[in-house]
């Protein structure tokens, strides 16, 4: 039985390993606008200490982006001693803290192309087997197609060549997930507006405005009539006591989606009675009212709120 039970895993094996990989058997095929050979310079390598795969892939893609970062210091952050590993929100929630942008790479033409443009990419694989996984994150900083490899700083390994078809599979037993680590400012090179506002808002949520004021203004300046992005910059404004500027991303996100503009005048509501201006802030707020209906509680509290002051 128990040779049966080591004859079918093996065959188990096999078989995942020679299944299609049809993302990089595409780009062999036809890799556009991609260089054939491409690698990031000077990206730090960390040796994986047990279990710190997590750690260390976290480190060295904050250190590559600037930051004096350690494997030790990143463990303190990532690391779940009870579980002998790091969850990938875990790493978000670092480069967050840290001030960087985290935006989601979820296509291998797309991986490719960040390390074309001269960036590492952070990813979680599973080494194992769907039903008997080994979780690992590593960093993928080159490629050649001529070769069919992908080139990864992973475990104790620096720049090791790793075929494109076998990440692939490992690739996508771990969910296809894969993060490009970005100053603010910076925009992934296939940039969707709504992950990259999301990147921003993360850093919104832990607080580092400044940072945060930045992205938003990149996001602006790439898609003028990003409504998300307008209201988030008019947030981080407001957090920072920049009131004429919070009022001007309110203003700035009304003009942008004039079908969706109950939010802003509700925030504009509150930035006006704080400049002092009570009627213009009144209505302000009539109008969030107005244009998110009577009986929404939070626009009617906040004119309610105001007319009592």
């Amino acid at each position: 039985m128990k040779g049966t039970a080591i004859h079918l895993l093996a065959v188990l094996v096999l078989v995942a390993s020679c299944a299609t990989a049809q993302q990089t058997r595409d780009l062999l095929d036809d890799p556009g606008a991609l260089p054939r050979k491409a690698g990031v310079v000077d990206v730090p390598f960390f040796p994986q200490e047990k279990y710190y795969c997590g750690p260390a892939s976290t480190a060295m893609t904050l250190a590559w982006s600037g930051l004096p970062v350690t494997q030790e210091e990143m463990a303190r952050q990532v690391y779940t001693p009870g579980r002998e590993g790091t969850l990938q929100p875990d790493v978000v929630a670092a480069m967050r803290r840290n001030g960087r942008l985290a935006v989601p790479v979820d296509t291998l033409r797309e991986l490719l192309g960040e390390i074309a443009a001269g960036r590492p990419v952070l990813v979680f694989q599973n080494l194992g087997l769907d039903f008997y996984p080994q979780w690992h994150f590593a960093v993928a900083i080159g490629y050649d197609l001529d070769d069919g490899d992908l080139i990864m700083h992973t475990g104790p390994y620096s720049h090791r060549p790793v075929a494109l078809r076998t990440f692939e599979h490992t690739w996508r037993r771990g969910g296809y997930w894969a993060l490009v680590v970005l100053k603010p400012g910076e925009m992934p090179v296939a940039a969707e507006e709504m992950e990259v506002v999301r990147a921003a808002a993360g850093l919104e949520r832990v607080e580092r405005y400044t940072d945060a004021a930045v992205a938003y203004e990149a996001i602006i300046e790439r898609w003028p009539r990003s409504f998300p992005a307008w209201m988030g910059l008019g947030n981080v404004r407001y957090a920072t006591k920049d009131l004429t500027g919070a009022e001007a991303a309110w203003r700035g996100a009304i003009a942008a989606d004039p079908e969706n503009t109950a939010p802003a005048w509700n925030n504009l509501a509150y930035v006006l009675q704080a400049l002092g201006r009570r009627q213009e802030a009144m209505e302000a707020a009539q109008k969030a009212v107005d244009l998110g209906g009577p009986d929404d509680p939070n626009y009617r509290s906040t004119l309610d709120e105001i007319t009592n002051m």
